[in-house]
C-alpha cells in the first residue's frame, strides 16, 4: 500500500513538473520565481520598464500639453516648470482662429478621408485580383508589387512630382489639388500585399460554391469577400489614416497654397511668425485628435488586428 501511494505521488509530482515546464513562457523558470529574491527583482525590473515606457511615450505629450497652456515667456525661460504664470486656457481658442488651426484641421480630415477611400479601394481590389482571381500572370504581378517595396521613396520623388505636374494621357496639372495626394498614397504596395496575404487564408470552398451557384466576380467580391474582410479593412484603414495624417514632405511639395494645406504643413508655414504659445497649442490640437480617436476605438482596432492575424485557411 505504501509502495502504491509513493508511486502515485511520484507520478503526480512529475506531471506537475511537466505541466509547469509546458506552461513556462519566460526565461525564468517556475522554480526560480518561487524564490523571494527573484520575485522582488522581477517586480522592480517590471516597474522600471513600465515607468520607462510611460516616460518615453507620454512624456513629450504631457510637455506639449503644458506648453500649449503656458505663456511664450514661460515656455522659453522655464520649460520644465508647471505653469509659473498660471494656466492659459485661452491659447486653444486663439490658436484655432489666429493661426487657422480650424481650416488646417478640415483640410487634414478631407485629405485623410480621400487617402483612406482610394487606398482601401486599391488594396482590396489588388489583393482580390492577386489572391482570389489568380490569373496566369498573378505571380509576376505579385513579384512586381513586392519589388517596389525595395525602392526608397526619395528615389521616386522627382519622377512622381513630374508626373503630377503633367499627368500622362490626360495632360492635367494636379498641383494644389488633393488628387495629387490621394492617387500616390492609394498605390501602396504594402497594403496590397497585406490584403493579399489575408485573402490567401480565406476558405476557398466558399468561393467555389459561389461560382457553382452562378455568382460573378463582382458578386463574389461584394457579397462574400468584403464581409469576411472586416479585420483587414480595419487594419488597413488605421495604417492609411495615420500615415496620411502625419505626412509632411509630399503635401509640402504638391499643396503650396495655404488654403488646402493640412496641419503638418500649415503649422510649419506659420512657425516663423506665430507666437510660441499659440504654435504649441496648435501642435497639441493636431496631436490630441488622432490620439483621442485611437483611444476611443482601440478595442475595434486591436480586435481587427488580432483577427487579421488569426484567420486560418
Amino acid at each position: 500500500m505504501t509502495f502504491v501511494t509513493t508511486t502515485i505521488n511520484t507520478l503526480t509530482r512529475s506531471r506537475r513538473q511537466r505541466r509547469s515546464v509546458d506552461d513556462d513562457r519566460t526565461n525564468v523558470s517556475e522554480l526560480d520565481r518561487s524564490r523571494r529574491g527573484v520575485r522582488v527583482a522581477m517586480r522592480i525590473l517590471t516597474i522600471l520598464v513600465i515607468a520607462g515606457l510611460l516616460i518615453v511615450s507620454f512624456g513629450p505629450l504631457l510637455w506639449l500639453f503644458k506648453a500649449a497652456l503656458s505663456t511664450s515667456q514661460d515656455i522659453l525661460r522655464e520649460p520644465f516648470q508647471w505653469w509659473p504664470s498660471g494656466i492659459q486656457w485661452e491659447n486653444l481658442p486663439q490658436a484655432w482662429t489666429q493661426i487657422r488651426i480650424g481650416q488646417y484641421l478640415l483640410n487634414t480630415v478631407w485629405m485623410a478621408a480621400g487617402c483612406w477611400f482610394f487606398g482601401l479601394l486599391v488594396a482590396l481590389t489588388g489583393g482580390y485580383g492577386i489572391s482570389i482571381l489568380r490569373p496566369r500572370y498573378a505571380k509576376y504581378v505579385n513579384f512586381a508589387v513586392l519589388a517596389t517595396l525595395f525602392i526608397p521613396g526619395v528615389v521616386s520623388l522627382i519622377s512622381l512630382y513630374v508626373t503630377i505636374l503633367d499627368v500622362p494621357l490626360i495632360g492635367v496639372n494636379l498641383v494644389n489639388t488633393y488628387w495629387a495626394v490621394w492617387l500616390p498614397t492609394a498605390a501602396s504596395a504594402f497594403n496590397v500585399l497585406l490584403v493579399a496575404r489575408f485573402f490567401d487564408r480565406l476558405p476557398k470552398d466558399v468561393f467555389e460554391a459561389a461560382r457553382i451557384d452562378g455568382a460573378g466576380v463582382f458578386r463574389v467580391f461584394w457579397s462574400i469577400v468584403l464581409p469576411m474582410s472586416r479585420p483587414i479593412i480595419g487594419v488597413v484603414s488605421l495604417l492609411t489614416i495615420v500615415g496620411s495624417w502625419k505626412e509632411f514632405l509630399w503635401p509640402l511639395l504638391v499643396l503650396p497654397s495655404s488654403d488646402v494645406q493640412p496641419l503638418s504643413v500649415g503649422l510649419y508655414r506659420v512657425s516663423e511668425t506665430a507666437p510660441t504659445n499659440l504654435l504649441m497649442a496648435g501642435m497639441f490640437i493636431s496631436v490630441i485628435i488622432p490620439v483621442a480617436l485611437f483611444l476611443a476605438f482601440q478595442r475595434q482596432f486591436l480586435r481587427s488586428a488580432g483577427q487579421a492575424g488569426a484567420i486560418k485557411g
